[in-house]
């Protein structure tokens, strides 16, 4: 089979250390968390910063900035940075939301469609969406193309028709999402049917649902997301002592189903992504 590439989603919005002790707040622990997920295995760094103090969710773009920096200079993993901006509010949100763009991460969370969280709604109008794929695109950062329900398919799949998104399309199946799609077998196999031949395609799934949902992906030719965003625990009633801990399951969970993990090199290859000459910053290949 294919190399499977592996993401490392270090911290979300959500987790504090009230729920496990060892969810990083600070931009120095949470590139350190993703340093070394690199070393374990790990392809890229999803990447959320948080306020170093309090925890709370935070979207200030130094936040951002360090980590990025501290991350390259230590490996070559690749960097893909949140547009969520689950934290902001008021009519400059969605500009907020678009200002990591302007660090030239190797890539960017593109969340595509609008869904219903239980506490609150995760609004991603059609305009924001286009506008947000046209400055990826114009920065060459590659979009991953989160989808929490099959609907958000269709509307990337627009999105690609219309030239916003360059080859080969990269989605990020969102599995287990309350009030998103649920994480069943069947749901993964019909959100897989959706998407074209040519695309590719990792699977998340959250909380208890991380490791059945990796491992169909992985039988299935797909890749993997994994990480304190998505699941704290690495078994019934254990606590992950660490993200590199999932990182490391999911590494030996590939081997026994016969693939090895993509280097960062490979998979700026895969996803058609190279280093400019000059800059030494990530291009997405148009």
């Amino acid at each position: 089979m294919d190399k499977v590439i592996i993401t490392a989603a270090v911290v979300g919005s959500r987790p504090t250390r009230a729920d496990n002790p060892a969810v990083p707040y600070s931009p120095a622990e949470i590139a350190s968390a993703a340093i070394e997920c690199a070393n374990a295995g790990a392809a890229i760094a999803h990447i959320h910063v948080r306020d170093p103090e309090t925890g709370e969710p935070s979207s200030r773009l130094d936040y951002f900035q360090e980590a990025l920096e501290r991350i390259r200079a230590q490996c070559d993993m690749l960097i893909n940075l949140t547009t969520s901006g689950l934290n902001l509010t008021g009519p400059e949100a969605g500009e907020q939301r678009l200002e990591v763009v302007g660090l030239r991460p190797d890539l960017c969370s593109l969340d595509v469609g609008s869904v219903n969280f239980p506490d609150r709604l995760f609004a991603n109008p059609p305009g924001w969406v286009d506008i947000a794929a046209r400055r990826m695109q114009a920065a060459g950062v590659k979009p991953e193309i989160e989808v929490f329900d099959t609907g958000h398919v269709s509307q990337a799949l627009d999105l690609v028709g219309r030239g916003f998104v360059d080859d080969p399309p990269y989605f990020q199946l969102c599995m287990g999402v309350r009030w998103g799609i649920p994480a069943t077998p069947e749901n993964l196999l019909f959100m897989r049917r959706q998407l074209p031949a040519d695309a590719l395609w990792s699977v998340l799934g959250v909380g208890r649902a991380q490791l059945p949902m990796i491992t169909m992906s992985l039988l299935l030719g797909g890749h993997v997301r994994v990480g304190f965003e998505d699941n704290l625990y690495l078994r019934k009633g254990v606590l992950a002592a660490s993200n590199a801990e999932f990182v490391e399951q999911a590494v030996r969970l590939a081997r026994e189903l016969g693939r090895e993990p993509a280097t960062p090199s490979e998979t700026r290859e895969m996803l058609g992504i190279r280093i400019d000459p000059i800059s030494g910053a990530a291009s997405a290949a148009g």
